[in-house]
């Protein structure tokens, strides 16, 4: 009796499970690559800024700092010079502001911020992830509307307010100057940058700036150095944060010096006369240099 011969290829179940799902992984491939592509932001891919590494500070002995001074500084970003700083005020896939990039180091767990900001700046009291949080959302629970089914009653609904990089204005910096006699220089470096969001009344009208918390800043160096800032002069050769605090690229003035008293200068010289007490500072830092030397 002739039997007809069988296509044992076709019969196999595992044979055939293997076909589609490689169809089906040509198929989605497909789909990613010519369906929807992924456009870069420029022609070439951009890999400096991000694999950057912060410049690393010359190691100083206690033994040859023969001088120092602290110094608090305000870094106002309404100063055309820190427009870098503050814009853009909404992220984009280039570049963020200065506060995004804090912004997205806390929620990353990549820095961490310090609580109490107007009566300790030494960064003792870290604030937990929730605390955080709620500094970036927060709710109004006393917004009363018309309720729907009844227009005669009032309920609350709560509005939800994010706290944005457009409602910072203002940044504290505390920093050391000191004067190195191993390589015989006048010296400084950053200890800790606190963000100052702006208040407003009822008007709009801005009534004072309230700061947020301290960061650490040796800490948020690594951070800083892989987030471009925007350079006037040269789109292909932009600097990163670290290198505008490093290289001292933003304008600022002296709001309190290290003293007896632990006092701000506008306790004791308001108005014209705080802005002139700040140069007298500056000008103490330039006469010390100065005279370190001996001609």
């Amino acid at each position: 009796m002739y039997r007809q011969p069988s296509n044992h290829h076709d019969k196999n179940p595992y044979r055939v499970f293997v076909i589609l799902c490689f169809g089906l992984i040509l198929f989605l491939a497909s789909g990613q690559l010519f369906g929807q592509p992924d456009y870069g932001e420029t022609f070439y891919v951009k890999e400096n800024t991000r694999t950057r590494k912060p410049i690393k500070y010359v190691h100083e002995r206690e033994a040859d700092i023969m001088w120092s001074k602290r110094v608090w500084r305000t870094i106002d970003l309404r100063e055309k010079f820190n427009h870098p700083l503050y814009f853009p005020e909404t992220p984009t896939n280039a570049r963020l502001s200065l506060f995004d990039v804090i912004k997205k180091g806390l929620i990353e767990g990549s820095i961490y911020a310090y609580d109490n900001p107007v009566f300790d700046d030494e960064f003792k009291v870290r604030m937990t992830a929730a605390q955080v949080a709620q500094l970036f959302t927060w709710y109004d629970s006393t917004n009363m509307v018309a309720d729907p089914y009844n227009p005669d009653n009032m309920i609350l609904a709560p509005i939800q307010y994010n706290l944005t990089a457009n409602m910072i204005k203002q940044y504290w910096v505390k920093e050391d100057w000191f004067w190195d006699r191993q390589r015989s220089v006048m010296d400084v470096r950053i200890i800790g940058i606190c963000p100052l969001q702006e208040k407003t009344d009822a008007a709009g009208e801005v009534i004072g700036y309230k700061p947020l918390f301290w960061l650490y800043f040796p800490a948020c160096r690594d951070l800083f150095a892989r987030h471009e800032v925007f350079n006037t002069k040269n789109d292909a050769q932009r600097l990163s944060f670290d290198d505008v605090f490093h290289k001292r690229m933003f304008g600022s003035y002296v709001r309190k010096e290290s003293n007896v008293y632990d006092r701000t200068i506008e306790s004791y010289a308001p108005g014209l006369d705080a802005l002139l007490e700040a140069d007298r500072v500056k000008e103490d830092i330039f006469k010390t240099e100065h005279d370190m030397w001996h001609f």
